[in-house]
């Protein structure tokens, strides 16, 4: 004869409960563990939450701007940044670099690459480059603008960077992130302007977003 065992409902209550307490043991365990990790990179963060590069424009010459005919041009520009990182605990790897002259929303030279290079805590580096553009197409109206800034005496350039970043803590590297930059810069422009290149010496500020 078989014999046929089976737990009173008193017996199932207790082994409910001791399951449930289980579980409640494992899951506070489980949040602790995740609280305490998001509060240690939290923290990590807000110390180490890397500012942004600084850069500005120290000198800007425009040694050529011809128009070969309406809609070609050609330009050459030699312009000097000025970089800067902040930062006291993060260096910056400058992986990717191309920067290029504007005008009037009309890219007026090619895309020239500078150098990669690392910058340490607080570093800043000098940055010189020649912006040459040959036979570059441009809209009928770049005549016209021209004209016109002779005439009111002023010429507004853009320089505009852009390129790959990465950040440095100790011995950590992060990802690639997306860099731009743009400086402006109003040069003296007019027939009393005597011979030679125009120039801006006058130190501009630059806008960077990362």
């Amino acid at each position: 004869m078989s014999q046929i065992l089976t737990s009173s409902p008193k017996h199932c209550a207790r082994r409910g409960f001791s399951i449930d307490k289980h579980y409640k043991k494992l899951l506070y365990t489980l949040s602790t563990f995740l609280l305490s990790i998001l509060s240690f990179i939290f923290l990590i963060y807000l110390i180490l939450h890397p500012t942004m590069p600084e850069f500005s424009l120290k000198e800007a010459d425009i040694y050529q701007l011809n128009l070969l005919d309406p809609h070609l041009l050609n330009s050459s520009i030699q312009i000097t940044l000025l970089s800067k990182n902040p930062n006291t605990k993060v260096g910056i790897y400058y992986d990717q670099l191309q920067v290029y002259a504007s005008y009037k929303g009309q890219q007026i030279t090619a895309d020239t690459s500078l150098p990669p290079f690392y910058q340490g805590h607080q570093d800043s580096n000098i940055l010189t480059a020649s912006l040459v553009g040959t036979g570059l197409p441009v809209a009928p109206s770049f005549r016209y603008e021209v004209d016109r800034d002779q005439t009111t005496g002023k010429l507004v350039l853009s320089l505009r960077v852009n390129g790959r970043i990465r950040w440095k803590v100790g011995t950590w590297v992060s990802a690639r992130y997306r860099i731009n930059i743009n400086c402006v810069t109003v040069m003296d422009f007019g027939p009393s302007i005597p011979p030679g290149p125009l120039s801006s010496k006058q130190a501009s500020h630059c806008s960077t977003s990362v």
